[in-house]
């Protein structure tokens, strides 16, 4: 804004001759302040300015590798997350199939317990029933032979003779035995 007003005024300065270099309070200022910006200019280019740039470089590529380092710890992240991930389901799918191997190999122990125990218990049941039937058919056996002794002393006493004899005995051996 001021170098605009000065601006303005400079052809007006300048028309009427009050224009003078040397005057530090007026136009001349501003012209030496231009020529010593232009002269310093170089030099501050190459002193403050410069450092101040490769500084601001530096700072942002050391931003840009950070970023990119960032990025890359995240997509290494996220592969490892990933990885974790398919391993983890790996290990569920492992298990799933070790349990269940588990549980056929049990239920197959169990159906060849509970096979064996009913081929245990028909034998015994088997073995229980040709025992109870060699009993009864040797209870009955002796119970033929108390009837038929009964029998022969009962034919002894009545017919008052000795009923003794095998045939007689046969005979009632055959007619206890039939009934």
């Amino acid at each position: 804004m001021l170098t605009h007003a000065i601006l303005e005024r400079l052809p007006l300065l300048l028309a009427e001759g009050g224009f003078n270099v040397f005057d530090l309070n007026g136009a001349g200022n501003f012209l030496w302040t231009l020529i010593i910006f232009f002269l310093a200019l170089p030099l501050m280019w190459k002193m403050v300015f410069g450092p101040i740039t490769a500084a601001l470089i530096e700072r942002d590529s050391k931003a840009s590798a950070a970023i990119h380092a960032a990025e890359a710890a995240s997509e290494a992240a996220e592969r490892s997350r990933a990885e974790v991930e398919l391993a983890l389901g790996n290990a569920n799918a492992e298990a799933k199939k070790t349990i269940q191997a588990a549980t056929s190999r049990a239920e197959a122990r169990e159906r060849d317990i509970i096979d064996t125990a009913k081929k245990e218990a028909d034998a015994m049941v088997t073995q229980a029933r040709s025992q109870i039937q060699a009993e009864r058919d040797k209870a009955l056996a002796e119970i033929r032979g108390e009837v038929v002794g009964l029998t022969m002393q009962a034919a002894t006493q009545v017919l008052g003779r000795s009923v003794g004899s095998e045939d007689d005995r046969r005979l009632a051996q055959d007619i206890v035995g039939a009934n």
